[in-house]
């Protein structure tokens, strides 16, 4: 068990009923960790906000959802999200450092797992493979630089543009400008966006076969996007936030979603 009890997030807390609109044309595995060891009241609800808010806008975008829960006892399904039509990994807690090469104790560190890494990396590079619609939030975006051979920030300082200071709420909001000539520019149609961000860890050497699609106002990257794949982007802020833009989460998701539809097709 990674959480006390009564604070252990179970699949059934998260999922929307109904689960899939008649509507549905496409699948969608939604690769979430909704359990880190030492799990806060305040990691809870936000794994639990953000996982069901991520269900309902896929599912009411005409999207099969289906949840994979890596922090499970029970090992993932992998052939079942190689077939998905498209993937979107959430975010959770840090990445374990020998991921990346590095065994000394990092600074304000929390839910390290490396079960939940080692699972979320096999699925990133099993999509990098197969050219799969994936979108990688927060540490999903870690985790695909990681998994390209990059490395990360291990404690950003000063951090107060990326998360909450101490006493107040974890989240805030943050400009970040994206680069033209990307996906992400293209999605949005606009070279500054405001986010919703909470981080202490960011991408640092940018991993091969990936290109820089954000940044922050202070230069920390906030978001990349494989170069040789059809639409493979990670995103280090929280579109999934109920408190931050609606709209700029539904052209996020609605250009993920575009491209998880045109493999369907592709398909037939």
């Amino acid at each position: 068990m990674t959480a006390t009890d009564d604070l252990v997030l179970r699949p059934q807390d998260v999922l929307p009923s109904p689960l899939e609109l008649p509507h549905a044309d496409v699948d969608i595995a939604v690769v979430a960790q909704l359990n880190l060891p030492g799990q806060t009241e305040e990691t809870y609800g936000l794994l639990q906000r953000f996982t069901r808010l991520t269900l309902e806008e896929l599912r009411d975008a005409g999207a099969r959802p289906v949840l994979v829960d890596v922090s499970a006892e029970e090992e993932p399904d992998y052939e079942l999200i190689r077939r998905a039509h498209g993937v979107i990994v959430l975010g959770g807690g840090d990445v374990d450092p020998a991921f990346y090469g590095v065994h000394e104790p990092i600074p304000n560190e929390f839910g390290r797992d490396p079960r939940s890494d080692e699972r979320q990396l096999r699925m990133i590079q099993g999509a990098i493979e197969d050219d799969a619609a994936l979108l990688a939030v927060c540490r999903g975006s870690q985790l695909l630089n990681v998994a390209c051979g990059g490395t990360l920030v291990r404690d950003l300082q000063p951090g107060t543009l990326h998360h909450g200071t101490e006493g107040a709420p974890m989240f805030l909001d943050e400009q970040v400008e994206l680069a033209r000539d990307t996906r992400l520019h293209q999605a949005y149609g606009r070279e500054r966006l405001t986010v919703r961000s909470g981080h202490h860890q960011a991408v640092d050497r940018v991993g091969d076969g990936l290109r820089v699609a954000a940044r922050a106002l202070d230069g920390v990257v906030e978001a990349t996007e494989r170069v040789d794949n059809t639409w493979i982007v990670g995103v280090q802020w929280h579109p999934e936030d109920s408190d931050g833009a609606g709209d700029d989460r539904l052209l996020l998701f609605n250009a993920f979603l575009d491209q998880a539809r045109a493999r369907s097709r592709s398909r037939v």
